[in-house]
């Protein structure tokens, strides 16, 4: 297991779209993410976020200096959708954030870093966001690696209910976790 104070961050810039592109279009990520990787798409959906310009922060995980996987960090009511869903299932609290992640290199899987760059950035959350009270995630519940990945990274079940998937294979059957911001000590 690898502990999340080794886990760094840095912004997605254009310069990594090939690699983005290469991790989109390898069979785990694309079964759970299910995401388009040509130029245009990469283009369209993430070029706002790295130009500032969307509520989204989309952010690389590094290891070592080596990029490993992707963290999107929002707050939940910036995007109507996400707002909806979650309110559906649970109570969203004002300021809430929420996340989305993947780990990209495949050679890294099974090796706790999952966990490690979620946990990473719930910290970093706190840090950057100090008046978010929570962190809300939303996953698929067929992706066991995915809800024990932040299960493991502190957050617990307080939801389940169909949301769409972003596969269309997909139960839409998801839970929904989330972890509080610690209280001050």
């Amino acid at each position: 297991m690898v502990a999340s104070s080794r886990v760094t961050f840095r912004r997605l810039t254009r310069a990594d779209f090939p690699l983005l592109a290469a991790w989109l279009a390898s069979p785990p990520v694309a079964r759970w993410w299910h995401h388009e990787w040509t130029a245009e798409a990469l283009e369209r959906d993430f070029g706002p976020t790295v130009d500032g310009v969307e509520p989204g922060e989309d952010w690389l995980a590094m290891l070592d200096g080596e990029p490993f996987g992707l963290v999107q960090r929002s707050r939940v009511a910036a995007y109507a959708e996400n707002l909806a869903d979650f309110s559906s299932l649970t109570e969203v609290p004002e300021g809430a954030a929420t996340l989305d992640y993947l780990v990209g290199d495949p050679t890294r899987l099974g090796q706790g870093l999952g966990s490690a760059m979620i946990s990473a950035m719930v910290e970093r959350t706190w840090q950057d966001l100090p008046d978010t009270p929570a962190i809300l995630v939303s996953v698929v519940a067929a992706n066991l690696a995915s809800w024990r990945a932040v299960e493991k990274a502190g957050f617990r079940r307080v939801a389940q209910g169909d949301l769409t998937p972003d596969n269309p294979v997909d139960d839409p059957l998801h839970y929904l976790l989330r972890v509080n911001r610690p209280l001050p000590t």
